[in-house]
Order: C-alpha cells, then structure tokens, then sequence
C-alpha cells in the first residue's frame, strides 16, 4: 500500500507543476513574431513537454476508481465521489466569474455578469475548463468498473487498444462519433488502470513511444507555425490524440518507477504536495493574475517560465494548506 502511495504522489506533483507550467507560458503563445524566434521557441518547448498534465490526473482517477472493488452504493458514490469535486468547482467557477471583470484598468462587472451567465457551458476562468469534461466521467466510473471487474488483462488492453486507435483517427482529422470528448477522455480512465494493475504498455516501449512524441509534438507545433507566420497547433496539443497519450502514459510508468527511490525527506514533500495538488490546480491563477496582467515576464522564459511557476505553485500550496487547516473551508481543496 506504501509503494501505491508514494508514486501516486509523485504523479500528482508533477501534474500540478506542468498545468502551472501551461498556464504561466500562456502569453507567450500569441507573440510569435513580436518576440525573439528563441524566445518563442523555447515557450512553445515548455508547452509541448507540458501536455500530459491533464491526461495523467484523470489516469490517476481511473487507476484508483476503477480498482475499487466494494458493492457500488450510489448514494455512497454521489455524495463522496462526485460531490467531493463538484461542489468546490461550482464555488471556484463563482469566485472566478468574479475575478474575471478584474483587469490592470479596474474593474468591469458587465465582463464578470456575461460570464457568470455562460458558466453553464463555458468555464469562468481559463483554468476551470478541466472540469467541464472531468466530472462526466464519474458518469462513465461505474460502467467502466462493472466491465475491468468482469474481464481479464486481455480485455481490459483490447478496450485500451481499441481507444488508443479512435484517438488516432482524431489526431489525424477522420472524425465521426468518436471524436466526442466524453469517448477520448474516458480511455485515460482505462489507461491508468491498465497501467496500475498490468504495467501495460511496458515502460521501455512507452520510453520510446513517449519520448517521441514529445519531440514530434514540439516540431509539428513549431513548424506549422512558423510555416503559417502565426501560432497553430492543429490536433498535436490536443488531450484526445495519440501522442499525448502516449506521452502521459509514459510519465505514469516513469513516476511508478522512479518513484521510490526517492529520499524519505523527499517522499513526505511529496505526500504534502499531493494532498494539496487540486488546490494548487484551482488556486494558482490567483497569484498568476498580477504577473499576466501586469506583463512580469521580465527575461528570457527559459528564466521567467520556471521562475514564475515556482512562485506561483508554492503560493497556491500555502494557501491550499491554510484552507485545509480548518474545517469550514477544507472541502474547498479536497
């Protein structure tokens, strides 16, 4: 149970770091052009190696999820499964609509009402968009664990290979019902688990199956862009293809693996960092505000990007950790 732990919490560490990453490179994507080719180049390295963040928490969900093996209880499941998230994200969604009319100008409430008014199917803040195909699949958890309970390693695999071929077709522009989110997302719950469970695929294909494509992501990005004189990414950023699953597997397996031959000193900041990881995800466009708005990018991004996320992370971590210290306001970093 010890070794579960420990690179679970490695896994939502580094997940947490890459999504703040993605969103403090975020300015930088549009100034192709307006800034050094280098410069720009090396922004868009960051946000290609960064993809996976996303896919491998919903892994996470799945590795776990769908190896519990008690009787489903429905009530059980709504209540501390779907309402441990859902009800911080509803509260987040209204404190970020707010936040939204807030700019270096002053503050617009026509901006925040308009927004509020779209939260039904639009997040409020760039960074809440995750949930709005994170939490359907709690609709598609019970499915999914009713048939890994019912099957072999062969089946669960056949599943996985049968996804992995749909994200394909979407990666390559062929688009038909499958391409629905709701479809592409829910593999990663079965990729995660056969991960978990199988260790499949093995780590030294997924070395070369990730590794790649990180590197192709990285120069069809820039490529294409460059080519195109403006920033274009195509499907190669997107979570539902091919190459970032395969990337985000690769993480999953590398974290199993490397994951507890850390220090104990390190295993216990990991431990911490993790109970706190979604309060990271949710806090952190707080401290990120002032730097995007206020245009802090002060050098080089291979200077500004990772000094930004180090402040960023470990501000929203404190928070988080301040929040969670009292029970009143616990639940909104579970």
């Amino acid at each position: 149970m010890r070794q579960k732990i420990v690179y679970f919490d490695v896994m939502r560490c580094v997940a947490a770091i890459a999504v703040v990453v993605i969103h403090v490179l975020g300015p930088y994507r549009d100034q192709l052009g307006a800034i050094p080719d280098s410069s720009w180049i090396t922004a868009i390295t960051f946000n290609s190696f960064s993809r996976w963040a996303v896919p491998v928490f919903i892994m996470i969900t799945g590795a776990l999820m769908l190896s519990d093996t008690r009787e489903f209880d429905l009530q059980y499941y709504v209540r501390r499964r779907l309402g441990k998230v859902l009800a911080p994200f509803l509260v987040w969604s209204l404190f970020y609509a707010a936040l939204s009319g807030l700019t270096a100008a002053g503050y617009t409430a026509a901006t925040a009402f308009e927004t509020l008014k779209a939260m039904p199917s639009h997040e409020t803040y760039y960074h809440l968009g995750f949930f709005y195909y994170f939490i359907p699949l709690y609709f598609v958890v019970p499915f999914l664990r009713h048939y890994v309970q019912r099957t072999d390693q062969g089946g669960v695999i056949g599943l996985t290979c049968v996804w992995l071929v749909l994200t394909t077709l979407f990666l390559l522009k062929i688009d038909g019902f499958w391409g629905h989110q709701l479809i592409l997302y829910s593999g990663y719950l079965l990729l995660g688990y056969g991960l978990y469970h199988y260790q499949w695929p093995s780590l030294k294909w997924l070395v070369v199956l990730g590794g790649g494509g990180l590197l192709l992501t990285d120069y069809m990005v820039i490529n294409n862009s460059l080519s195109a004189g403006e920033y274009t990414v195509g499907r190669w950023l997107s979570y539902k293809t091919l190459n970032t699953a395969m990337i985000a597997a690769m993480v999953f397996a590398l974290c199993r693996h490397y994951g507890e031959r850390l220090s104990s000193a390190w295993l216990a900041r990991t431990a911490f960092m993790s109970r706190y990881s979604l309060g990271i995800y949710l806090l952190h466009p707080i401290f990120l505000w002032p730097v995007r708005e206020y245009n802090l990018y002060f050098a080089h991004p291979l200077i500004t990007i990772p000094f930004w996320t180090v402040i960023c992370t470990a501000l929203a971590l404190l928070a988080s950790w301040g929040l969670g210290k009292h029970p009143k306001t616990a639940w909104l970093v579970p």
